[in-house]
C-alpha cells in the first residue's frame, strides 16, 4: 500500500486544512495510507495525524520572526523530530501545502527532501514561497519577487517583522532551497497563480493546475434555516461576507463604507470576526465570530441573498465556491483568481474599491432575485468544483509520479 504524507499548518480547519483533509479522504478511498503532519489547531481527521512541535515552539518561532524576520527558520527541534517520523513512515509521496505559519523549519525540511528520492507535490495556496517576506504582493503593487526582494514594503505585515528586514536574504535562501528538489511538481489552484509561478524562480518545474474542491453534500441550497427568524431578518436583503481572518486585504473597511450607503432594506452579515472587531462594527452590520462548523457556514450561505467578497489579494477563495454550491450568487472584486470561480450567470465582478459599482451590483441581483441565479450557481459548483472530481486529479497525479 502506497503512503501519502501531507504537510500543512493546520488540519481540517479553515480552507487549506479542509482541503488537506479531503485530499486525505480521497487518497484513502483510492487505497493509499494517508498521513497529515500539521502545526496547530487540533481537529479530528480520517488520516493519521502527526503534530509538529508544540505551542512553545510556535511562540518562539513567532518571536524570531518578529525580531529578526526569520520566518520559516525557527522550529528546529520540532522539524528534526518530524524528519525522524517521516523516515519511520517512509512515504511514497510527500504533498506540501502551507509551510509558513510558525511551525516548521524550511532549511531542515528541504535539505532532507533534496536527499531523498521521494516525489514532492506542492499546492500553492498563496505566494509566500516565491517572495522574501510576504504571502501576497498585489495589494501594494510590488513586483520585486520577479528578480530579487529587498526593502520589503510589507515588512510589518504577515509574517510581521518589527525590526529587521531580511527580505533579500530570505529571497535568495528560498530560491536556493525550493529549486533544489529533484522531483517537485507545483500545483497552483488558480490560473492567476499559475501565471505568477511561470514568472518566478520556480518557473522551471512542472506545473499542474488543480482548482480547489468543496463538499457539495454539505454545501447545498436545501438547508431549512432559522437564521433569518433568529435575527429578525425575514424581509431583509442579506449581504454575506466570510473570512478566516478579517485583515485589511479582505475588505472589512469596504463593508463598513458600504454600510453608510445602504438603506434599511439591506443587512450586512460578516462571519469570522474577532470579538474586538464585532464591538467596533456600526449598528447596521451583524458580526459573527469564526466557526469551524461547515454546516453552520452552509446555513449562512443558503440564507443570504448574495455573497460579497471584496478581497484585495487572493488566490482562489473556497468561500466563493461554497456560496455557489448553496445557490447563492457571488459578487467579488477583480482580484487574483477570485473572478475565475464565477461567470455572467452566477455573479458579478467589480473593480477593486468601487463602492458605487458594488451597490449597482447588489441592486442588479436584488431586482432579478436570487432565484434567477440559483440553479446556475449550483450547476457550476457541481460541474467544476465537486471535491470528488477535483481531488481525483491529485490521485491521478500521484499515480503518474509513482
Amino acid at each position: 500500500m502506497n503512503k501519502l504524507l501531507q504537510i500543512n499548518s493546520v488540519v481540517n480547519s479553515g480552507s487549506t486544512g479542509r482541503i488537506a483533509e479531503e485530499i486525505g479522504q480521497a487518497a484513502i478511498a483510492a487505497g493509499l495510507k494517508s498521513y497529515i503532519a500539521y502545526g496547530r489547531n487540533d481537529r479530528p481527521s480520517q488520516s493519521k495525524l502527526i503534530k509538529i512541535g508544540n505551542d512553545w515552539d510556535i511562540k518562539m518561532h513567532g518571536l524570531q520572526t518578529r525580531l529578526f524576520d526569520k520566518h520559516g527558520l525557527g522550529s528546529r527541534s520540532a522539524t528534526k523530530e518530524l524528519i525522524g517520523k517521516i523516515k519511520e513512515i517512509s512515504p511514497d509521496i510527500i504533498h506540501l501545502h502551507n509551510i509558513h505559519g510558525y511551525y516548521i523549519n524550511i532549511e531542515i525540511l528541504f535539505n532532507y527532501l533534496r536527499n531523498t528520492n521521494i516525489p514532492v507535490v506542492w499546492t500553492f495556496h498563496d505566494c509566500w514561497p516565491i517572495t522574501g517576506h510576504c504571502s501576497y504582493f498585489t495589494f501594494v503593487g510590488c513586483e520585486k519577487w520577479k528578480k530579487k526582494c529587498y526593502n520589503c514594503p510589507q515588512k510589518t505585515s504577515y509574517p510581521a517583522s518589527w525590526l529587521v528586514d531580511r527580505s533579500e536574504k530570505n529571497f535568495h535562501l528560498k530560491k536556493e532551497l525550493f529549486t533544489s528538489l529533484p522531483k517537485l511538481t507545483l500545483v497552483p489552484v488558480s490560473n492567476w497563480l499559475s501565471g505568477i509561478l511561470k514568472e518566478s524562480h520556480l518557473q522551471g518545474f512542472p506545473i499542474k493546475l488543480i482548482h480547489n474542491g468543496i463538499n457539495t453534500d454539505v454545501f447545498n441550497p436545501s438547508f431549512s434555516s432559522d437564521f433569518r427568524t433568529k435575527h429578525s431578518l425575514e424581509n431583509k436583503f442579506i449581504l454575506l461576507g466570510v473570512a478566516s481572518v478579517w485583515s485589511p486585504r479582505k475588505g472589512l473597511k469596504d463593508f463598513i463604507e458600504l454600510s453608510k450607503h445602504l438603506n434599511s432594506d439591506y443587512q450586512i452579515v460578516l462571519v469570522g470576526l474577532s470579538r474586538k472587531q464585532i464591538e467596533q462594527l456600526p449598528d447596521n452590520i451583524l458580526g459573527i465570530e469564526r466557526t469551524e462548523s461547515v454546516e453552520e457556514l452552509a446555513e449562512l450561505y443558503a440564507s443570504c441573498d448574495v455573497y460579497v467578497n471584496p478581497t484585495y489579494e487572493d488566490n482562489f477563495p473556497t468561500t466563493n465556491l461554497e456560496s455557489l454550491a448553496c445557490g447563492t450568487p457571488v459578487i467579488t472584486y477583480k482580484t487574483g483568481g477570485s473572478p475565475e470561480a464565477i461567470d455572467e450567470f452566477t455573479g458579478i465582478v467589480v473593480e477593486q474599491g468601487n463602492i458605487g459599482k458594488l451597490i449597482d451590483a447588489f441592486e442588479m441581483v436584488k431586482n432579478k432575485g436570487k432565484q434567477y441565479y440559483s440553479d446556475a450557481c449550483v450547476n457550476r459548483a457541481h460541474r467544476l468544483y465537486k471535491k470528488e472530481d477535483r481531488y481525483q486529479e491529485y490521485i491521478d497525479l500521484y499515480d503518474s509520479l509513482l
